[in-house]
Formats: structure tokens, sequence, C-alpha cells
């Protein structure tokens, strides 16, 4: 398969990247900044230099172009304000799903977070960025152009993947390492009768490719 990703030189899109690229995928990933490409090279994949920020939806379009998936893995990152959670983790969600919808891309996955509601109350950073990812969440739900699966990790951790989780609709907050996050990715890329699900994923007990077989009805 094709796959781009948004967002990536993220530290789950990279893992992302690596394992897509071992299995023998193509892989872009899109990054604004050109001094990030080497990282991506590395990893197996070709660097797309692009603002979604600032992009338009052709100019995202004709990077999707002949994709098989894409994979929204983009954010405004720790230490950005309200107003970033809302121009890159929402708008840049649906503007990445406008331009798969306008490139022909059905497959549409999404990293989203444990928690992410439109509705969500507070005013903190953190509020404004569960708002932003839920109502992105709810726009791509709404889109029957797209065979979307939805991906919500608890607590990011850097430790060493052991492909152990907890995958359902919900599971309940907990830790869980990037690498095993990365490696639900690709399952679910490689999965598409998981589309339609909104999925909790978690630290747990159950192998990975169980779990993901479990929630595809398999």
């Amino acid at each position: 398969m094709r796959i781009v990703i948004a967002g990536g030189h993220g530290r789950i899109a990279l893992r992302l990247e690596r394992l897509l690229s071992h299995a023998g995928h193509e892989v872009a990933g899109i990054i604004r900044k050109p001094e990030q490409g080497n990282d991506l090279r590395e990893a197996g994949a070709e660097p797309v230099v692009l603002d979604l920020e600032s992009a338009s939806v052709e100019m995202v379009a004709a990077v999707l172009q002949g994709a098989d998936a894409a994979v929204f893995a983009a954010g405004a990152g720790p230490g950005s304000d309200a107003a970033r959670k809302e121009t890159v983790d929402r708008a840049a969600a649906v503007l990445f799903a406008d331009a798969a919808e306008r490139a022909g891309v059905r497959r549409y996955l999404v990293v989203s977070s444990m928690g992410a509601d439109a509705r969500h109350p507070g005013d903190q950073v953190f509020d404004a960025y569960l708002r932003a990812k839920g109502a992105a969440d709810d726009d791509i739900r709404a889109r029957t152009a797209l065979d979307w699966t939805i991906l919500r990790p608890g607590s990011l951790t850097d430790d060493a993947g052991t492909g152990l989780v907890r995958l359902e609709a919900r599971t309940g907050r907990g830790p869980v390492p990037r690498d095993d996050v990365a490696a639900a990715l690709a399952e679910l890329l490689d999965t598409p009768a998981t589309a339609g699900l909104t999925l909790e994923l978690t630290a747990g007990s159950t192998p990975l490719s169980v779990a993901v077989k479990a929630v595809a009805g398999n």
C-alpha cells in the first residue's frame, strides 16, 4: 500500500513509518520543516514538506493522490496555545479528511486522544485540546466517503512496547507505550473491517493482533 501520514515527524508517526516501510509499504510523511526530512528518510518514509495550517485542500489532495490510506497523526504538541489546538488538532484533521475525499482515498485513520469530546468543559489549554480533538472526531465520523477508524490512546509513554494491549470501545484510563500505538495503527491499516469504529487503547494483557481481530468481529 501507499500510505500518507500527516504529522510525519511525530513520535508515533516515526515509529509507524518504520513499521510500515519494514513491512514493504510505500510511506510518505507530511512535515512542516525541511530539516525534519532526514529523520523520515531514516525511518523509510518519503518526506513531503507542507504546512497543514496554511495549505489548501487542493495542495493536500495532490500529496494524497494515488494513496491507499491516510493517517492523521499531527498535533500542535506540548507548549502550544489553545488557538493552535484549533488550527492543528481540529482544522488540519478536517482539511486532511477533505483532501482524502477529493483524492479518492477511502481508508482514513485518526490518532485522537482518550477523553476527546467537543463539549469538554474547562478553560485550560488541555481542555481546548480535548475539545478540538473531539470536534475533529465528530466531523470524521459523519463522513460516508471515508472508511475511518479513530484510535484514542491513553497516556502516552516512551516505554518499550510489549505488544500486549487493551483495545475496546471503552477501556478506562491507563498508560500505553507509543511503540504499541504505532503497532496498533499498522494492524488497523491491515484490517479494513475496523472501519467505522472509535477505539480506546491502553496497555493490557491481550496480544495486539488478537485484540484487533476481536474488535473487527473475527
